[in-house]
């Protein structure tokens, strides 16, 4: 069944949510709609896009994601819709889409053609964005979408050795892929050198370590702790590993 999956960084309170849910609902009834998330890294969409590639695995391959991180509504970015491996992206053409698209095998890109009569300037979310998702998951979007090719992500890393995100427990997800190469290494971040460890039971309370998250991305813990609070945690804070015998 197809789903229709929300990425946002509007938070957990305020219309936003509601009023986007409410457009989906009455133009695709029958269709569920998942709050995946509301706090992504705010008016930054280049961040937010490691996060929305690592997630969308736990998704099947017919969902519809309507992300929306978008600082520039308003102006001259495009509204677009990508394809990737038999999912669908509905959401601004500002770099959010991007990493799901270099990280695809098979990805085909269209500009969104249409645009609401009442349409506002602010809240494309509800007034572009979540119609097309909804016509996308009731296969009636057909004449509002406009294919064009792509050829400028040569440069955008498949990978980003930085923090992405905090979680409600302070841990700092990475957006780099976790691969075996990384195993035993030592994490370095802004001068503290961190261990590798399977998991929190494996280190003493208080104590900090890096893992490979349930998402498959490098994570920073403290175990028990908060690490953003304890380390001195940022967001696109860099990271770098060095071997365990340097």
């Amino acid at each position: 069944m197809t789903s229709i999956v929300l990425f946002t960084d509007f938070g957990p309170s305020g219309p936003y949510i509601g009023q986007m849910e409410s457009v989906l609902r009455l133009a695709a009834p029958n269709v569920p709609v998942i709050n995946l998330l509301s706090n992504a890294p705010t008016a930054n969409p280049r961040l937010s896009s490691y996060l929305l590639a690592a997630l969308r695995y736990s998704f099947p391959v017919n969902g519809i994601f309507l992300a929306v991180v978008d600082p520039g509504v308003g102006g001259e970015r495009r509204a677009v819709v990508l394809q990737a491996d038999g999912q669908r992206f509905v959401g601004p053409d500002n770099g959010l889409l991007n990493t799901v698209a270099v990280q695809a095998q098979d990805t085909q890109w269209s500009e969104i053609i249409w645009k609401s009569e009442h349409c506002s300037m602010s809240f494309h979310g509800r007034d572009i964005f979540a119609p097309v998702a909804a016509r996308l998951a009731i296969n009636s979007a057909g004449d509002l979408l406009q294919p064009f090719d792509r050829n400028d992500l040569s440069d955008w890393p498949q990978d980003l050795e930085a923090v992405i995100y905090f979680d409600y427990y302070g841990n700092a997800m990475t957006g780099l892929r976790y691969h075996e190469k990384l195993a035993g290494k030592i994490l370095n971040i802004h001068g503290i050198a961190i261990k590798q460890a399977d998991t929190f039971g494996d280190v003493e309370e208080q104590q900090a370590f890096w893992y490979k998250n349930s998402s498959g991305l490098v994570e920073i813990a403290v175990n028990k702790g908060h690490a953003q609070q304890q380390l001195g945690l940022t967001l696109g804070m860099e990271i770098s590993f060095q071997s365990s015998d340097s």
